[in-house]
C-alpha cells in the first residue's frame, strides 16, 4: 500500500471544504473519480500531477497545492571545460546498419589509444586559406544549416547528427586559418551548429551530451568575440530542468538569462521559459507577467540577414503557443485547448516535429477538461510524426496522456489506441 502522502491530502480536503464543495463537485471539475480523490485526502493514494494541478487551479490554490506535491529536483550543472576551440580531439564511428558513436578525447589519449594508425584527413595545414574560400565556406555553411533545420522537422536526430558535428568541427578548424573577420563569422556559425546538436541530443534523450554540446556552443561563440550565447546556454539548461519538472531552477535559470547586456531575442526567449517555470510551480500572475515581458521583447528585430535565427524558427508566434502550453500545468485545460488550437492552425505542415510536440499538448488539454473521445481524435494522426521524430521530450508528454487516457478505458476511441501509444511510450531499446 503506497505511503499517506506528505500533507497533501489534508490540504486538499481543508481547501475544499473552506470552498463549499462536496467530493462529488470536486469530482465533476477534475475529472478524477470521487473514489480516487477520497483515497487521495486520505492518504491512500498518491495525486498524479494532473490532478495535483488540476485541484490547485479549481481550489484557486495559487500553486500552494503544487508545492505540497513537488519534490525538488537536484541542479545539473553546466559542463564546464577550458574557454579554448581546440582542446580536444573528436572521435566518430559511422556504421552502415545504424548504430554509431560520437567521443570527444584529450590529444594525449589520442595518441595514448594508437589513434594515429587510424586513416587521417589532411585539413589545418600551416598556410593560410583564400579570402574567397574562406567566404565561400561560410557562404555554403550558411546555406546548410538552414536545410539542416528544416530537416530536422521531418527526421529523427540520429540521420543528421554526423553531419552537423562534422560541419561544426569544419568550422573550427577552417577558423584557424582565415582573417580576423572571416574568424568571427566562422566560429559564431560553428557555435550555432553545436548549439543546434546540443538540441538535438536533448532530443534523443542524452542530457549530458546536450550540455555538453551547449557548452562547446557557449566556447565557440567567445572564442569569436560573442559572449551573448553564455545566455541562452541558460536557457537551453532550463529546458532540461523544466523536463525534469524542476520548477525552481526553471525559473532561476531563466531569470538569470534576462540581464539587460544581452540580446533582446535572448533575453525574450528567457522570459518565455520563465513562464514555463511558473506554469510548473502553479503560479498563473507570475507566468502572465513573464510571457507579456517575453512578448514585448521578442517583437524587437535584431541581427543581419544571414545570422541563424537563435531558438524555434517554426512557431509564427511562439508566445501564444507557449501562453497554450503553460495553460495545461496551470490546471485550465480548456483555455490551453482553445490557445493551442489557434496556434497549430499557423504551424506549416512541413513542421512535423514542431506539429507533434504542441499537438500532443493540445490532446493532453482536451484529455484533462474530459473531452476523451476528442483528445484521441486529435491523438491519431500525429502518431505517425511521433514515430518518425523520435523525440525524448516529446515523448515525455506522450506518456502524460496514455496515463490520463488510461483512466477511461471503456472508450472505444481509447481502446483503438492504446497498442499505438504503449509501442511509443517503450523506454527505447538500450
Amino acid at each position: 500500500m503506497p505511503q499517506p502522502s506528505t500533507g497533501f491530502g489534508e490540504e486538499l480536503r481543508k481547501r475544499r471544504l473552506d470552498a463549499g464543495l462536496s467530493l462529488t463537485t470536486l469530482s465533476g471539475a477534475v475529472h478524477y473519480s470521487k473514489a480516487q480523490l477520497s483515497k487521495v485526502e486520505r492518504g491512500i493514494k498518491a495525486p498524479s500531477r494532473d490532478l495535483v494541478r488540476l485541484c490547485d487551479a479549481v481550489l484557486q490554490a495559487d500553486g500552494a497545492l503544487v508545492a505540497l506535491a513537488t519534490k525538488p529536483v537536484a541542479d545539473t550543472p553546466l559542463v564546464q571545460t577550458p574557454d579554448a576551440i581546440d582542446e580536444e580531439e573528436w572521435t566518430m564511428q559511422l556504421s552502415p546498419d545504424g548504430p554509431s558513436w560520437f567521443q570527444p578525447l584529450g590529444r594525449r589519449q589520442v595518441v595514448g589509444a594508437g589513434a594515429a594508425s587510424l586513416m587521417r584527413l589532411g585539413m589545418g595545414g600551416p598556410g593560410p586559406v583564400a579570402p574567397a574560400a574562406g567566404a565561400g565556406m561560410l557562404e555554403a555553411s550558411r546555406s546548410l544549416f538552414t536545410h539542416y533545420r528544416r530537416l530536422g522537422q521531418s527526421v529523427e536526430p540520429g540521420y543528421l547528427l554526423p553531419g552537423l558535428i562534422a560541419q561544426t568541427h569544419t568550422l573550427r578548424e577552417l577558423s584557424l586559418h582565415v582573417d580576423d573577420g572571416t574568424r568571427r563569422d566562422l566560429l559564431a556559425l560553428g557555435s550555432r551548429y553545436a548549439e543546434y546538436v546540443g538540441w538535438l541530443m536533448q532530443e534523443t534523450g542524452d542530457e549530458h551530451a546536450a550540455l555538453w554540446w551547449t557548452q562547446r556552443a557557449v566556447d565557440l561563440a567567445a572564442a569569436g568575440g560573442d559572449h551573448a550565447l553564455g545566455g541562452y546556454a541558460l536557457v537551453r539548461r532550463a529546458l532540461i530542468t523544466l523536463y525534469q519538472d524542476d520548477a525552481a531552477q526553471t525559473i532561476a535559470l531563466a531569470q538569470r538569462a534576462q540581464s539587460d547586456a544581452l540580446p533582446p531575442r535572448i533575453r525574450g526567449l528567457a522570459a518565455q521559459r520563465e513562464a514555463q517555470g511558473h506554469a510548473l510551480a502553479g503560479d498563473r500572475d507570475a507566468c502572465l507577467r513573464a510571457l507579456d515581458r517575453a512578448r514585448t521583447l521578442l517583437v524587437r528585430k535584431e541581427g543581419g540577414a544571414d545570422t541563424p535565427v537563435i531558438g524555434s524558427m517554426h512557431l509564427p508566434d511562439s508566445v501564444g503557443m507557449v501562453t497554450g502550453w503553460c495553460l495545461v500545468d496551470l490546471g485550465r485545460p480548456r483555455e490551453a485547448a482553445a490557445e493551442l488550437d489557434r496556434q497549430l492552425a499557423l504551424v506549416s505542415r512541413d513542421a512535423v516535429r514542431t506539429q507533434v510536440r504542441y499537438g500532443i499538448r493540445r490532446a493532453l488539454a482536451y484529455a484533462s477538461d474530459g473531452e476523451i473521445d476528442h483528445a484521441c481524435a486529435v491523438t491519431e494522426p500525429l502518431l505517425v510524426g511521433v514515430a518518425t521524430v523520435r523525440s525524448a521530450t516529446v515523448t515525455i508528454d506522450l506518456r502524460r496522456l496514455a496515463r490520463l487516457l488510461a483512466r477511461h478505458p471503456t472508450h472505444a476511441a481509447v481502446r483503438r489506441l492504446a497498442p499505438r501509444l504503449g509501442t511509443l511510450t517503450r523506454p527505447p531499446a538500450s
